[in-house]
């Protein structure tokens, strides 16, 4: 089995401010062209929790899901 990561993001509590995705070493997330927060190559995700660690509004989490 190998580890992967899932993004949750709480879009209430998200003001697409954008600083996760300046934290996260993968560019797993982004600000899409219509200024709003998305995943994207979620399977690119490492877990480090920069993305969770930096959001002001406690609006992203990185979960560990386990793959067979």
């Amino acid at each position: 089995m190998t580890c992967q990561f899932k993004i949750v993001l709480n879009e209430k509590w998200c003001k697409d401010c954008g600083i996760c995705a300046a934290y996260c070493p993968k560019e797993v997330l982004v600000i899409n062209e219509m200024k709003k927060l998305v995943v994207v190559e979620e399977e690119n995700c490492i877990g480090c929790g920069m993305c969770e660690f930096r959001c002001p509004d406690m609006a992203i989490t990185v979960e560990k899901r386990e793959v067979k």
